[in-house]
């Protein structure tokens, strides 16, 4: 999905009160689990790909040092799920994770692809991009993305930007430290980046920090406030008139581990996409390790097992058998984060 469909997805998500799971993923593997997963219970899905995710796509042996190994994985995994997609039957929406300013060189390689795919088939070959400059000072983070939003806004493309930083570590990008005060963002900061973006175009979606954090913690560690987001709305609402009730298209960063009413609340006040890595990658993982852990004395020679020393053991090491089941554990993981927003059925 681009351009329009995608703003027509989360309005609808907005109306039936639901919002999508944005999953991160790193190969044709991961991409064809959550597609199976979305499938399976009748919801649209996000797939979207960081900048080491993009890179690890490519290949951990390509060269990265001017971002080309990012950009060269990236534009591989969306051609593979544009590929593939139609094929599951649900809408998709292509994104991709976190850009902060000393990766714009991985944003402009993608930017000139999407540009280069408009020419020919009229719509970019990614839904969206998100651009992070959440570290940088306020104006300087609006400016730089209002210029990029009036380059997209020419090919279609979806911009989600960041304001107030998610705290933890997530993929080489550290926010352990930062004071704690900047993991929550004030209404007229919202605003401020709506007034600026609204006047680019209407397809752009705000991550406004309320305490999110990168990762899974022990509860009670991280001091998520969900409930600020419907105060951004209230707020947005009243200096355009009060005509609608939530202008905003909010995103939830760092959805992993966290609790289910705070997830409700969020959709309740108008998030319509929450990203989930940590919990995926760690489902993704069960299902390899149970199976390496229960086929251990079939996985040790070619040849030679249990049941006879001169048995094959292709069946068990073959990767189509082992890497499945890594599939399986993350494609139920997915589903739970789609019934958990209430994306389920909806199709």
């Amino acid at each position: 999905m681009t351009g329009d469909n995608v703003r027509k997805i989360f309005d609808y998500a907005k109306e039936k009160k639901f919002a999508i799971p944005a999953i991160n993923v790193t190969s044709s593997s991961t991409a064809n689990a959550a597609l199976e997963a979305a499938r399976d219970v009748k919801s649209p899905i996000i797939l979207q790909v960081s900048q080491g995710g993009a890179a690890y796509f490519a290949g951990k042996g390509l060269a990265n040092d001017k971002q080309q190994a990012s950009i060269t994985g990236a534009i591989a995994a969306a051609h593979h799920i544009r590929t593939v997609a139609p094929s599951y039957g649900i809408p998709v929406i292509l994104h991709t994770d976190h850009c902060a300013h000393k990766l714009l060189p991985w944003f402009d390689g993608m930017l000139e692809a999407d540009e280069a795919y408009f020419k020919v088939h009229q719509e970019p070959l990614f839904s969206s991009h998100m651009l992070d400059l959440s570290e940088e000072p306020k104006e300087e983070n609006i400016a730089t993305c209002v210029k990029y939003f009036t380059r997209m806004a020419k090919v279609n493309i979806w911009l989600e930007m960041e304001i107030g930083i998610t705290g933890g570590e997530e993929d080489g990008v550290d926010n352990t430290g930062v004071d704690n005060a900047s993991l929550y963002t004030q209404p007229e900061d919202i605003y401020d980046v709506y007034k600026a973006l609204a006047a680019v175009g209407p397809n752009f979606s705000i991550a406004a920090a309320f305490g999110n954090v990168h990762g899974v913690y022990k509860p009670g560690n991280v001091k998520l406030q969900p409930e600020l987001l419907a105060k951004h709305q209230a707020y947005a609402s009243e200096k355009l008139g009060g005509k609608i009730e939530k202008p905003l298209y909010l995103v939830f960063h760092g959805g992993s581990g966290s609790e289910k009413h705070e997830i409700k609340t969020a959709v309740e006040s108008g998030v319509v996409k929450m990203n989930v890595d940590t919990d995926t990658q760690f489902a993704y993982l069960i299902g390899i390790r149970d199976f390496v852990q229960n086929k251990k004395a079939y996985i040790q020679t070619q040849v030679g097992n249990p049941d006879g020393l001169d048995k094959p053991n292709k069946k068990w090491y073959d990767p189509r058998v082992w890497v499945r089941e890594g599939e399986k554990t993350l494609s139920e993981r997915v589903k739970v984060a789609c019934i958990d927003l209430g994306n389920h059925d909806v199709l």
